[in-house]
């Protein structure tokens, strides 16, 4: 079991940077055009192209939060964080948007889709982002039932 708690807790960061920088989709418009965007890039396009508030949302929603998850499953599973401390009141929170990042990244492919403009294809940089969820899910499970956490 703390094997696979060390695993997860290696392998969601892992997941999250290549996720956050591999491409997630492929676009291809009209057969002619493609483009590959990752998620930086598509929250740097957002900004430069006028939508800094939905820049932010997407910003926080799908990096910022995430890594502040990883950081407190980290802490947790490592001990650092106290039973009355920031980490452990933070993290029941920051679960509860845990895959909400995965969710917005599918809107965005639906709404490719269905607007007729554009086929979409999942690339690397989805599966890598999704696996990161699903490891931090794993990793905060598991070190729930490894005894290091308080049980609620």
């Amino acid at each position: 079991m703390r094997l696979m708690l060390a695993l997860a807790l290696v392998l969601g960061p892992l997941f999250f940077g290549l996720g956050i920088v591999l491409p997630l989709m492929r676009f291809e418009t009209l057969y002619i055009f493609d483009t590959s965007p990752s998620l930086l890039e598509i929250i740097a396009t957002l900004w430069s192209g006028g939508d800094p508030a939905l820049a932010v949302v997407v910003g926080l929603v799908s990096v910022l939060f995430p890594v502040v998850k990883l950081m407190a499953i980290s802490a947790e599973a490592l001990g650092l964080a106290r039973e009355t401390g920031l980490v452990m009141r933070l993290l029941p929170h920051l679960s509860r948007w845990s895959l909400m990042d995965v969710v917005l990244v599918a809107l965005v492919i639906v709404a490719a889709k269905t607007g007729g403009v554009a086929q979409a294809f999942s690339q690397p940089g989805l599966w890598f982002y999704a696996g990161s969820a699903l490891t931090a899910a794993l990793a905060h499970g598991l070190n729930g039932q490894s005894g290091h956490a308080p049980k609620p």
